[in-house]
């Protein structure tokens, strides 16, 4: 399968473009939307949802991975990173670092081919849903890769104490992994201590806590209430504990 994780969001053009050209080069592949609302022009916070949601999926599914600010600049390179029996297409800049980290194995390698029409602000559409496609089919030509290289230094930490997605519920994700973390634990965030819970209904309608979600990822919410509004919570707000 291919799994689609960008920030292109649902309105507009460009996710429905990005999946015409996976049905026209991949027409049996099952396409999954996973995240069309990653962090936004983030590939920091974007880099840590990946790796918590990336685990799920089967050896053998390639992601199509668009969270691209720098796309065009010659800073940037477009790659394909094998890591934990899983392909990842898309930038180089920081996205693939945790989960390449976590797989211990990761093979770097620059996307080398262009296609006829390569514009300068979707590389998404143009250069990364055929190669996508052409993984996911299993014949992509060697020639389009360079050599494996090394991808630098990744001095991130293991956990990104901050927001990193607020869901439609107003649900904030951190970047937190939660088994390293015991019910005793009270987060602060916004100058405000918030206590565990197993579930929503272990606490009143209206409080806040915070729990493990179903990806493993530390996470606030409020019982029947949306956290972000509540707590005046973003993208990026440090949480610690």
């Amino acid at each position: 399968m291919i799994v689609l994780f960008t920030d292109f969001g649902l309105e507009g053009p460009y996710l429905g473009q990005v999946k015409a050209v996976l049905l026209q080069e991949a027409p049996h592949v099952p396409v999954i939307d996973l995240f069309a609302n990653a962090p936004a022009c983030n590939p920091r916070a974007a880099a840590y949802l990946l790796h918590a949601y990336a685990r799920e999926f089967p050896s053998g599914t390639v992601f199509l991975c668009v969270v691209d600010p720098g796309v065009g600049s010659r800073e940037r390179r477009p790659v394909v990173v094998r890591a934990g029996g899983h392909c990842f297409v898309g930038p180089h800049n920081g996205l693939f670092n945790r989960v390449a980290r976590d797989a211990g194995d990761a093979q770097w390698r620059e996307i080398l081919w262009r296609p006829p029409r390569l514009s300068a602000t979707f590389h998404g559409r143009d250069l990364f849903a055929p190669v996508a496609a052409r993984l996911a089919r299993g014949d992509l030509p060697d020639g389009m890769l360079g050599a494996p290289f090394a991808p630098g230094p990744d001095d991130w930490p293991e956990d990104l104490a901050e927001v990193i997605y607020i869901d439609r519920f107003g649900n904030a994700m951190t970047g937190i992994g939660a088994g390293r973390l015991g019910g005793d634990v009270r987060l602060v965030v916004k100058n405000r201590q918030i206590a565990y819970a197993h579930h929503y209904a272990e606490v009143p309608r209206g409080e806040a806590f915070w729990y493990r979600n179903a990806n493993g990822l530390v996470e606030i919410a409020v019982n029947c209430g949306n956290a972000a509004r509540v707590l005046g919570l973003g993208i990026g707000d440090p949480v610690s504990y």
